[in-house]
């Protein structure tokens, strides 16, 4: 089972930027779809962004596109989350999501099967 530890998340104001990192326990991990999703308060979890282990298949939601970044770096497990320009309906907690597999455009239909526990992101006007 793959592990997956987020950080990076925090309070910042609009307009600022943050880095979200996830580290992956599994040496699979270079083979894996990655994805990032978000979840405000009393909504449901929402995909973001996904990047596949060809680091050409990335998809983004297009309320982020031209404001986030993914990006993956094999060596480390990791994949990175870069947000700019960032608006209090950022605001959520982010989850990273790893998959053995990639379905779809920029591997956006991926359905994934390990969660890390969440990093909060919140925006303040």
């Amino acid at each position: 089972q793959v592990q997956l530890v987020e950080s990076g998340g925090g309070l910042v104001q609009a307009g600022g930027s943050l880095r979200l990192s996830c580290v992956a326990s599994d040496r699979t991990f270079s083979i894996a779809t990655m994805g990032w999703f978000h979840q405000a308060l009393g909504k449901e979890r929402v995909l973001v962004a996904t990047i596949g282990w060809n680091v050409g298949d990335r998809y983004y939601t297009d309320s982020v596109k031209g404001r986030f970044t993914i990006s993956r770096d094999n060596a480390k497990k990791t994949v990175y989350l870069q947000m700019t320009s960032l608006k209090p309906e950022d605001t959520a907690v982010y989850y990273c999501a790893a998959a053995q597999y990639c379905s779809g455009y920029g591997c956006r239909d991926t359905i994934y099967d390990e969660w890390g526990q969440g990093t909060q992101v919140t925006v303040s006007s």
